[in-house]
């Protein structure tokens, strides 16, 4: 597979992906410059799905609150993530119903936190799967894409989801995924508290972690009280990288992970805790995953660590899958700082 080059630097031996146009050394080393391409990539994507070029920022608009982006929504416009929306002055946002696709997935399931999970050594049971539409990032290489179909996503009210989860006396465990489940954090905290009162279960997040504070915290403690895991995906340490890539900051998420990590890893003798980061060919490095590891190992090196095997999808399709190199060179970082170090999609190598 040829690789373009870069449109700054033009450097042999560095590729890029055609929808980015500039390389990693140049979003690290000249991100004034680099980041007018990836900016408008994604404006392309955005706009190709109605989406808001950027969280909008209206001072007379209404404040959101429930991720990082911290919206403030004009009349009649709507929320980087697609879901909340101002209608005649009033914030319409998704409460008593879910945009989710919900399915049912055997156990032992090939969960990000499956390699150590206890409830991966389970047979016979399933995880009730939860797909959330609509996110609050805008990843160039996102895995599960068909979360932008917001418009025509099916629709769950509460009961009926509660219900759902119950009466299966084989569901053992939900996993809260997408998109990524921040900006359906209200419902999704509602309804695991009303699971709870009726069954024993595990509550499992798997998100970019850049939530409001107190809704991560109480996720969090949903997971810790039920045994089930955060899962965080770490997917860059530099900003400007995480800028590039997927459109916003993830600055709130290591804050995030900080508060979990210090407030109730230690607490149980289960991991609740665990991260992930993506090995995008030609974009997160060893760099990258060294100077995330010394965060997580900062933090408690005992946590564990994935590092997840990249396939082309999405706008970066035109990249290949992780080369082994890549993988050798971020496991062997990685495993300097971090006790459980895992690599996860293995398969495609």
């Amino acid at each position: 597979m040829t690789l373009k080059k870069c449109k700054l630097c033009d450097k042999k031996g560095i590729g890029v992906s055609e929808a980015l146009g500039v390389c990693i050394n140049c979003i690290r080393e000249k991100p004034e410059e680099a980041l007018l391409y990836t900016k408008e990539a994604h404006d392309r994507i955005r706009s190709e799905f109605n989406l808001p070029l950027e969280p909008p920022k209206d001072p007379e608009g209404i404040p959101c609150g429930i991720c990082a982006n911290e919206c403030k929504i004009g009349l009649n416009g709507i929320g980087y993530c697609g879901l909340r929306k101002n209608v005649d002055g009033k914030l319409i946002q998704p409460l008593e119903y879910g945009l989710v696709h919900t399915y049912l997935d055997p156990l032992p399931t090939n969960c990000c936190a499956g390699w150590f999970c206890p409830g991966s050594k389970e047979r016979g049971f399933y995880n009730l799967a939860v797909f959330f539409y609509g996110c609050n990032f805008d990843c160039i290489f996102c895995q599960n894409s068909s979360h932008k179909s917001i418009d025509s996503a099916p629709r769950i009210d509460k009961e009926t989801f509660v219900n759902e989860a119950i009466k299966n006396e084989k569901i053992s465990c939900i996993c809260y995924f997408g998109g990524s489940p921040e900006p359906h954090l209200p419902f999704a905290l509602k309804v695991s508290e009303k699971i709870l009162e009726s069954k024993s279960m595990r509550i499992c997040w798997e998100w970019n972690g850049c939530g409001n504070e107190k809704l991560v915290r109480k996720a969090a403690e949903l997971s810790f009280k039920s045994n089930g895991i955060v899962k965080f995906d770490l997917k860059a340490f530099d900003r400007n990288l995480s800028l590039a890539l997927s459109g916003v900051s993830n600055e709130r998420a290591y804050s995030n992970f900080r508060i979990i990590a210090e407030e109730f890893f230690d607490k149980r003798e289960e991991p609740v805790l665990t991260a992930t980061t993506l090995l995008v060919p030609e974009y997160v490095d060893k760099k990258e995953v060294e100077n995330i590891a010394r965060f997580i190992a900062e933090l408690n090196p005992e946590i564990p660590y994935s590092l997840l095997v990249f396939h082309p999808s999405f706008y970066m399709s035109d990249m290949p899958i992780t080369p082994r190199k890549q993988v050798d060179e971020c496991y062997k970082v990685a495993r300097k700082y971090l006790k459980n170090v895992n690599i996860g999609n293995i398969h495609l190598l």
